[in-house]
């Protein structure tokens, strides 16, 4: 196959067109302890608010999720993740025009998601962590997004191996995408996400984002969630440090690599990075 860049990703309910730029997806964690913004908005009020500002900030997509999926973060009951993220994708699912995705990995979970408005399944598992996910998908005809994790967030750091980081992580995504068309789920609808920081050493890290470009040849819409990970943290050199201004940089060398959706919290500050650096050229060379 070759490396030409997928420009499209059908969902649930409508073709999302990808333009030059990478789609910026805003991340709205209803959760007390994801690693970056736990607890800021676990109340739907004030999720369903940041989310409001997200778009206004200018993100193309948002994603809603109630699990934290952070190194060793405990497991959440499905009632419990319902409870968190249902009336917040119900307030915004009449409020926002952008896609709305649902980041889990509980075929329940999503199946309500979708039922309240969501366009896409987002699962950190690859669509083999729950066995009825894939029919969820298939029943919703909703867009879907597999992740690349090594082991689990209660096990995914204790000491991430690989012989060829890049080549394993690539040939693992071309599987999952195999096997989703095999069980029906078009190309169309299949998006690809290599985990930054999901079982990966720093160098792993590196090694995924200097090298995304070659995930192009497997035909699918790539997404990269970077944002503000602690891989970040220590190429600035104080891992203390906030993280926004490292996040945007890295976005623009993923713009540059033609990646199609990067996952981020600081969507104001990517966005207009990004708008910039489009316009002054930087995207003439891709």
């Amino acid at each position: 196959m070759s490396n030409r860049r997928a420009s499209l990703w059908q969902l649930r309910t409508r073709a999302l067109s990808i333009p030059r730029r990478p789609l910026v997806m805003g991340i709205v964690n209803v959760t007390p302890d994801s690693f970056s913004d736990g607890g800021q908005f676990i109340d739907a009020d004030a999720a369903a608010r940041h989310a409001l500002q997200l778009v206004a900030d200018g993100a193309d997509l948002l994603d809603i999720g109630g699990e934290s999926t952070r190194p060793y973060s405990e497991p959440v009951a499905a009632n419990e993740e319902l409870r968190r993220v249902l009336p917040v994708i119900e307030r915004l699912a009449s409020q926002v025009a952008v896609p709305i995705s649902i980041d889990t990995s509980k075929a329940s979970v999503a199946r309500a998601a979708i039922d309240a408005g969501a366009e896409i399944i987002n699962d950190v598992t690859g669509f083999e962590g729950d066995p009825q996910m894939v029919q969820v998908a298939l029943d919703s005809a909703a867009g879907v997004c597999a992740m690349h994790m090594q082991g689990t967030p209660q096990t995914m750091q204790d000491d991430p191996t690989y012989d060829d980081v890049v080549k394993e992580v690539r040939e693992y995504l071309r599987q999952r995408r195999d096997a989703l068309i095999s069980a029906g789920i078009s190309r169309e609808r299949i998006c690809l996400d290599p985990g930054i920081g999901f079982g990966k050493t720093h160098e792993h890290n590196i090694a995924l984002m200097a090298n995304c470009r070659t995930f192009h040849s497997l035909g699918c819409p790539l997404l990269v969630g970077h944002s503000r990970k602690s891989f970040l943290g220590k190429l600035i050199g104080d891992k203390e440090a906030d993280r926004t201004n490292a996040t945007v940089g890295a976005a623009l060398a993923l713009a540059v690599q033609g990646v199609q959706i990067v996952r981020v919290h600081d969507v104001g500050a990517v966005r207009q990075a990004l708008a910039a650096f489009e316009a002054s050229g930087g995207l003439e060379s891709r």
